[in-house]
């Protein structure tokens, strides 16, 4: 029996992506035939509320992520929260001194479902409405559970899709392993629209399909890359055979994305004003998972775990 890990309507935007338009409704996604639903997170708790316990944590704090990131993560309601059926992470440009004493000028928020759900193989795939913008990183993606004991990149790292925001024409799948030669194998794929088209335009499947030895990455219905053991790195180590935990974050600055800059949408720090777009409805089976309408707002660098963060756009509403 194959599962499905799946996820409706998760939106994330920028200032400039939402302008002043009413929060769009995600299409509802056709059901995948083959696999079963063993999963779900409805997001249908009151505005305002935090995401579901029994299914989210929390990352905390402003080090940098390995990648040189600008943000503090926090668990604050204006970081992520509940709106309408939606799960909504909010990046603001804000001074912050989050729980480790680490002063920073931008917060956000960084989900995860460590020692909550895991899973090895399956298809995981998301409707994503990605932003754009300078210094922005948006991604959906995975850990070992195994990294509190062999730490990064031992636990291996899935990147379902990443974005940075200067190129919104541009996706990028990308698995990260341990080797013997360099500090990490690597392989990386990318797929780009037609030029004048962005992914920011409009809402995407993003989806992997991950059996043992090989893993599939997809846009829609495009089976744009896949990585398999066969072919892996000389001197690479194939760690994609164990559970992993999904994460959710926007985070800002870093290596690959850069710092924001003054072309860069930021909602103003007083957040009660602004109406983020949102994620709606969370749905996971075991073997694939299905993030719909994930409309973000990332950037992050790419020396240590993980895509950088992502950080979402909002819609300024009467006080």
């Amino acid at each position: 029996m194959r599962t499905l890990v799946s996820a409706f309507g998760l939106a994330l935007l920028t200032a400039s992506s939402c302008g002043g338009d009413a929060i769009a409704q995600p299409p509802v996604l056709p059901s995948t035939s083959g696999y079963t639903l063993t999963w779900s997170d409805e997001f249908s708790s009151a505005n305002g509320s935090a995401p579901d316990s029994t299914k989210w944590t929390y990352d905390f704090g402003g080090g940098g992520w390995g990648n040189q990131e600008l943000e503090s993560y926090t668990s604050r309601p204006q970081n992520a929260q509940i709106q309408n059926g939606n799960l909504v992470i909010t990046a603001l440009q804000e001074n912050f001194t989050g729980t480790d004493g680490v002063a920073r000028n931008y917060t956000s928020g960084r989900l995860k479902t460590q020692n909550l759900f895991t899973q090895s193989y399956g298809r995981f795939e998301a409707r994503i409405k990605i932003p754009k913008g300078q210094g922005i990183w948006p991604a959906f993606w995975m850990l070992g559970n195994d990294i509190t004991q062999n730490g990064w990149p031992k636990c291996g790292e899935i990147d379902i899709m990443e974005n940075i925001g200067r190129e919104p024409g541009t996706i990028h799948g990308s698995l990260h392993g341990p080797g013997s030669v360099a500090h990490t194998s690597d392989s990386t794929s990318t797929d780009s629209l037609p030029p004048g088209q962005n992914y920011s335009d409009d809402f995407h499947i993003y989806a992997i399909e991950w059996e043992p030895g090989i893993v599939r990455f997809y846009v829609d219905s495009n089976n744009y890359a896949t990585f398999t053991q066969a072919q892996w790195s000389v001197g690479g180590q194939w760690v994609f055979d164990h559970p992993f935990f999904i994460i959710m974050n926007v985070a800002v600055g870093g290596v690959w994305p850069g710092s924001p800059d003054a072309t860069t949408p930021f909602p103003p720090t007083d957040a009660r004003r602004l109406r983020p777009r949102l994620f709606q409805e969370l749905k996971i089976a075991p073997n694939i998972l299905q993030l719909f309408c994930f409309q973000l707002l990332a950037d992050r660098g790419r020396e240590g775990p993980g895509p950088s963060g992502q950080r979402s756009s909002y819609e300024e509403v009467s006080a």
